[in-house]
């Protein structure tokens, strides 16, 4: 498990070595932060396959005294999820921010969140999942202010406000579990299911979680936040930092409290998924800023997850949920960085306003499209794979009724994503702004080769879901 190790601290090293050279050797740095931290998932990815889950006791005191990192396949696959948004955008942002003085800020910011992101996966300790929460919220709320625009810091004041109320939910509901099981072990919780006290804790955490999240019906600071941040922020806030509490709602609850998840809690906690993929489509479809609509389709798109509670006897249903995380994170990723290549050239992201697309934007509107077809759910991007297992769990459950809002949901992202596609290709080549310099590979290169990747994942399912099968409990 030294690979868990490394993977938490070597971010956090390369943090301090940023702030302290401010941006002397920046590139050689950053590549041997991102080749450090790969190396070490690697490592990591390895020991998972061979042996199975692994549990490794920092300086080995074991829980409950001490610190222990969990690993298994469904953290693996989260740890790589970050690891590809995250060193696929190193060369979309450096060329964003250039030389600016916001770029010394952002830099060490973006690897501490790297760090809170990787020890978050591997924690199963619930302060220790709290710290890392709390690290994550001190690296992500900056980031967004460092538009120094008045929108951008009034989102990132109202992010803030949101994420400490979830954090004193989040320890109020830890200190009622540590009151009633007298151990913060993720693995201890179960044996609060029963507790009067067990559901008060449950539902504290959950609402701490929703908020942190953007879960509907929590999700007001999340368009502002993404949609006014600059475009490398914006990708990976959508793509891994509101997934990251996700997945900690779905790791509380299935191996936690598996016994609270009555039939009536699950379809309540499906409803409110079924909630947010329909107003969320329904407010991106009639937002007049392009950030904006991909910033409503992040909180449709989170609903999906939720799905998972009153499927849950399904295995199907389980695995799609995962893939749907995994292919939103790669095709949302690609977006806000394609949509940050329009703004660079048109100079606003105004739909109404948007008249003239020269061809040095060929590669972003084409990487836009790709990742759009993931969030559609069409064949053969990973987004129809997660899709098509929902539908199958739904239907091998008898519930009808969820298997139509998965497809229903499918239908209501292309009419969004489409209202946008159809202004490319109507003004794609026209004159205006044609003399445009090239962009070049550093901000045309990413966006693709994410979208890109969000098409491989659905040629890729097997081994992927293979590695999802390495756990011990839950679903």
């Amino acid at each position: 498990m030294s690979g868990a190790v490394w993977a938490i601290f070597w971010p956090l090293l390369v943090a301090l070595a940023e702030y302290l050279l401010q941006g002397r050797a920046r590139w050689p740095l950053r590549l041997a932060g991102v080749a450090g931290t790969v190396w070490a998932l690697a490592l990591l990815t390895r020991m998972v396959v061979v042996d199975g889950v692994g549990v490794h006791a920092l300086g080995g005191w074991p829980a409950p005294l001490g610190i222990e990192l969990y690993a298994d396949g469904l953290a693996v696959l989260m740890l790589w999820l970050s690891a590809v948004v995250m060193a696929v955008s190193v060369p979309y942002a450096g060329a964003w921010f250039g030389d600016q003085a916001r770029a010394r800020h952002y830099w060490p910011l973006w690897w501490v969140l790297w760090s809170a992101l990787n020890g978050l996966f591997l924690s199963a300790d619930l302060f220790n999942l709290y710290v890392m929460l709390e690290l994550l919220t001190l690296a992500a709320v900056p980031l967004v202010a460092l538009a120094a625009k008045p929108e951008a810091l009034a989102a990132a004041l109202r992010y803030l406000l949101f994420a400490l109320l979830g954090s004193l939910a989040w320890l109020l509901g830890v200190a009622v579990i540590y009151a009633g099981a007298g151990t913060l072990h993720l693995h201890g919780v179960p044996e609060l299911a029963g507790a009067p006290y067990g559901a008060l804790a449950a539902g504290l955490i959950t609402a701490g979680l929703f908020a942190k999240a953007a879960l509907f019906p929590l999700h007001a600071w999340l368009p502002p936040a993404h949609g006014h941040a600059p475009a490398p922020v914006s990708a990976i806030l959508s793509a891994l930092v509101v997934k990251a509490a996700v997945y900690l709602v779905l790791r509380i609850w299935l191996w936690g409290f598996p016994d609270l998840i009555t039939p009536l809690a699950g379809q309540l906690l499906g409803l409110l998924g079924a909630a947010a993929m329909i107003l969320g489509s329904v407010w991106a479809f009639r937002q007049a800023q392009l950030k904006q609509v991909i910033a409503y389709s992040t909180v449709a798109q989170l609903g999906y997850l939720l799905l998972i509670f009153p499927l849950l006897a399904s295995a199907a249903a389980w695995q799609g949920v995962v893939y749907h995380g995994l292919a939103h994170g790669l095709a949302k990723a690609a977006l806000f960085l394609a949509a940050g290549n329009i703004m660079i050239v048109i100079g606003h992201d105004r739909l109404r306003d948007m008249r003239n697309f020269p061809s040095t934007l060929s590669p972003s509107l084409f990487a836009f499209a790709l990742a759009s077809v993931s969030l559609m759910g069409l064949p053969p991007a990973g987004g129809f794979v997660a899709k098509w297992l929902l539908v199958e769990g739904a239907l091998a459950e008898g519930q009808w009724g969820w298997a139509l809002l998965v497809v229903a949901g499918g239908l209501l992202a292309a009419a969004y994503l489409f209202r946008v596609m159809r202004l490319f290709v109507r003004h794609a080549g026209t004159p205006g702004v044609s003399h445009h310099p090239p962009l070049g590979w550093a901000l045309n290169g990413p966006p693709m080769a994410l979208a890109l990747a969000a098409q491989a994942l659905g040629l890729g399912a097997e081994p992927l879901l293979a590695l999802l099968a390495i756990a011990e409990g839950g679903p």
